[in-house]
Order: structure tokens, then C-alpha cells, then sequence
């Protein structure tokens, strides 16, 4: 069967910075899911759109052509307004395990298809994996009875969900050309707007330790985003937050689930839980969901600790199960007396990830154990020989490269300054 156009056209079309149509952008997704238009062509064609970019129009289509090259959810079923969040990912960032029992406690259904770790940055799958017999792979049909029965499902995406974009992502991660924004907006959008959710709140992140690390940008990117997801009908706004210090005092698997369950009790760290709380009323009131209480209270009464216990067990986890812990521990201490001035983001990731918390490559294990504590953040008064952070692992031979990306990772001032630091919520955007 002869095809309507051939790889090659398309790619010249791009590297000569000329529009893709609509029937070519078509084309070549379908094209390149079936296997017709080879990896390398992909590749050149993924190159030419990081250099030269695309406009509205075939970002939409793109995203369009992504979606319809599988299944799209519904959930038209249920007694209440579906709505999710989506995280560009950071360190530290566990947002999603306290939020998505939070806005369920409050009324809303929350459809949360989550990826896992790559790089320095965490995974929610890889996180809530470190709870015993917890699954992240649900059916359509299991996914359908968790958030009947709980409000909530975190889960895998299913193989019929935009596979498109499995097949692009991985390729994308293999050419350099992860950080093109139409790219990155048309493959987080594609999976959020298959996944059938009413509302959608993006958490754009931005700072050192985020992959999108210019405020500028990230908000560039939040736009695109924000956009793709309103000419799909879907009810979006985004906030760009901060990630120039890690989120949390943990980064690490099983680490960020017992400080999540800490949020979930009233307690935890003063970042987590104003970032959860806005993120939940900003889901809420996106949805137009009638609050059955407000988040603060939900967090203090015990109701989304109640939601959480229910949406694990509905997924074969115990929650009250001990969390593994890494056979092996070292401690960073202050060399000094003095004022915590700075902490990168970046280096706190790269060593959490050195450690085996994360992966470096689709597929590898990681470890559930390893990861690490941080004692303390900017603006704390510390003491000379004072731990900043403990290092977790399952091997001594990881703690080598782990403490070398932490070498310059914080800085002592002893005249009581900091250094600036971006506001938590920079920027919000709606449709």
C-alpha cells in the first residue's frame, strides 16, 4: 500500500523551518506507531522540531494526532467531578501521594496516572511501589472500582493510552531532544487528556533541581500546556512553583512515603503541606467540586489519612506495613558554625539518584531504601559538626560518588545571610 507522504518530505519540511500540516503531522505519528517511519527518521524529525520549533496549531495537532493513536478514558459513571494534577517533577516533589486522598476526602475523584523515576528526579510509582503488596498496574475496570469505592487511584497508564507517546518518550530521552517544549507539552497533554479527567492542574516546576530550570521557560512551557488543555475542553490552570531547593526534608522512595503519611497525619514539613493544600483547592475549585470540607481540615481531622489507608488497600498494600530501609547510612556534617545560606536541588538529586533511589535508564531497578534526610534547609541556625544530611543506601560503595555531587551543595554563612530563593507559587495561569 502506497503512503500519503514520506518521512524524508516531512523531515525537510521541518529542517527548512516551514509549517507541518495537519495531514502530515497525522501521517507521521501514525506512521511511526505502526513502525512505517523508522527510529532514526523520528529522531531527525524530533531534532528539527527542538531547533525550530512549531507554532500553536501544530502542537494542538500533534498532541491530537498522540491521543487518537490509542484509547481515551471516561469516567461519565461516577457520582462526582473528576479532576488530577500533573508535576513536571523534581526533588523531593512527593506532592502527588498526599494530594490525591486529600481532594478525594474533600469530594473530588481523582484519576492520577503516574510515571516512574528517571534521572534525578523521583517517581511516584517507584515511591508508593516501597509500601508492601502495593500494584501499580491496574485494568480499566480495577482503576474504575478503586476511585468508585476510594476517590482515588494512582496507578500506571495502560498500554492503550496514547502509545504513541511511549514509543516518542523513550526516543526522545535517546536524542537529546527531551527539553523541546512543544515535545514535552504534547506528551504530558496527550496522556492527561486520554486520560478523561474533567479539570487538570499542572505543577510546572522551576530552579535548579527542576528539568526546566529558567522560570521563563517553565512558564513558556506552563502556557503551551495550559492551552492544549483548553481547546481539548479539559478545565486547566497552572502553577509554576519553586525547585531551586529541594521540596521536603527527604528525597528517596520509601524516605518521601513516610513523610507524606507524616502530611497526611497534620504534621510534615511546612513546604509539603502549603504546596499540597494549594495544589488541592486549586484542583478543587477548577472542577467546581462543592468541598465537603476544607483541605486544611481534611489534613487535621484524620479524613485524607482515612482516604489514603483505603486507596492502598484498594491497590494490595498494606499502609500500615513497615517501609524498607537501606542496610547502610552516612552522615554530612557542618563544618562550621553559622546560618544554612543556600542548598542546591540538583546536586541533593543527583546524589539521592547516585545512592539508588533513581534510574539512569527505562527499566532499572531501583532502590526502595536508599535516598536522603536532610536536617536542615535555609535559614536554620546550625552548629558545627551538626548533620545536614544522613545518606541512605544498600551498598558502602555508593556513598563515594553520592557525597562528591554534595561537595557544594549548601553553603554556612556566619553572618546570618541567605541567599534568594524563588517564592514557592511564582505564577499561576488559567484558560
Amino acid at each position: 500500500m502506497s503512503e500519503a507522504f514520506d518521512a524524508v518530505e516531512i523531515i525537510g519540511a521541518k529542517r527548512d523551518k516551514n509549517e507541518l500540516s495537519d495531514p502530515q503531522i497525522d501521517w507521521v505519528i501514525d506512521a511511526y506507531t505502526k513502525g512505517v517511519v523508522a527510529d532514526e527518521q523520528m529522531s531527525a524529525l524530533l531534532m528539527a522540531i527542538l531547533l525550530n520549533g512549531m507554532n500553536s496549531r501544530e502542537i494542538s495537532r500533534w498532541t491530537d494526532a498522540m491521543i487518537n493513536s490509542g484509547e481515551r478514558m471516561e469516567w461519565s459513571m461516577l457520582d462526582r467531578k473528576t479532576v488530577d494534577k500533573h508535576s513536571t517533577g523534581g526533588v523531593g516533589d512527593k506532592i502527588t501521594l498526599p494530594l490525591a486522598p486529600l481532594v478525594a476526602a474533600c469530594g473530588g475523584a481523582v484519576p492520577q496516572l503516574s510515571g516512574r523515576g528517571l534521572g534525578h528526579t523521583g517517581g511516584t510509582l517507584d515511591k508508593l511501589e516501597s509500601i508492601p503488596g502495593w500494584r501499580a498496574s491496574l485494568t480499566n475496570a480495577e482503576m474504575l472500582e478503586v476511585i468508585q469505592s476510594c476517590g482515588a487511584v494512582i496507578c500506571a497508564a495502560g498500554a492503550g493510552l496514547a502509545p504513541a507517546d511511549k514509543k516518542l518518550y523513550a526516543l526522545r530521552d535517546v536524542t537529546g531532544t527531551v527539553q523541546a517544549i512543544p515535545l514535552i507539552a504534547s506528551s504530558i497533554m496527550s496522556k492527561k487528556i486520554a486520560e478523561g479527567t474533567s479539570a487538570l492542574v499542572l505543577d510546572v516546576k522551576t530552579g535548579s533541581g527542576a528539568f526546566m530550570s529558567d522560570p521563563k521557560k517553565a512558564s513558556e512551557l506552563a502556557r503551551v500546556m495550559v492551552d492544549l488543555g483548553t481547546r481539548a475542553g479539559v478545565k486547566t490552570r497552572a502553577l509554576v512553583t519553586a525547585m531551586d531547593v529541594p521540596l521536603g526534608l527527604t528525597a528517596g522512595n520509601a524516605l518521601e512515603v513516610r513523610e507524606s503519611v507524616e502530611v497526611l497525619a497534620g504534621g510534615g514539613p511546612a513546604d509539603v503541606v502549603e504546596l499540597t493544600l494549594v495544589l488541592a483547592r486549586e484542583m478543587l475549585d477548577a472542577a467546581g467540586i462543592k468541598q465537603l470540607m476544607d483541605p486544611a481540615d481534611a489534613l487535621k481531622n484524620g479524613a485524607a489519612m482515612d482516604s489514603w489507608k483505603r486507596m492502598i488497600r484498594a491497590q494490595g498494600g498494606d499502609p500500615d506495613a513497615k517501609l524498607p530501609v537501606a542496610k547502610e547510612q552516612v552522615q554530612i556534617l557542618a563544618d562550621k558554625d553559622g546560618t544554612l545560606s543556600s542548598m542546591d536541588a540538583m546536586s541533593v538529586g543527583i546524589a539521592a539518584w547516585r545512592l539508588g533511589a533513581g534510574r539512569s535508564k527505562q527499566g532499572e531497578k531501583v532502590s526502595l531504601g536508599a535516598g536522603i534526610e536532610i536536617h536542615a534547609k535555609p535559614g536554620a541556625k546550625v552548629n558545627k559538626s551538626d548533620a545536614i544530611y544522613t545518606l541512605h543506601a544498600d551498598e558502602s560503595a555508593r556513598f563515594e560518588r553520592a557525597q562528591s555531587a554534595l561537595l557544594n551543595s549548601f553553603a554556612i554563612s556566619q553572618d546570618g545571610s541567605v541567599a534568594s530563593r524563588l517564592p514557592l507559587i511564582i505564577e499561576k495561569i488559567e484558560g
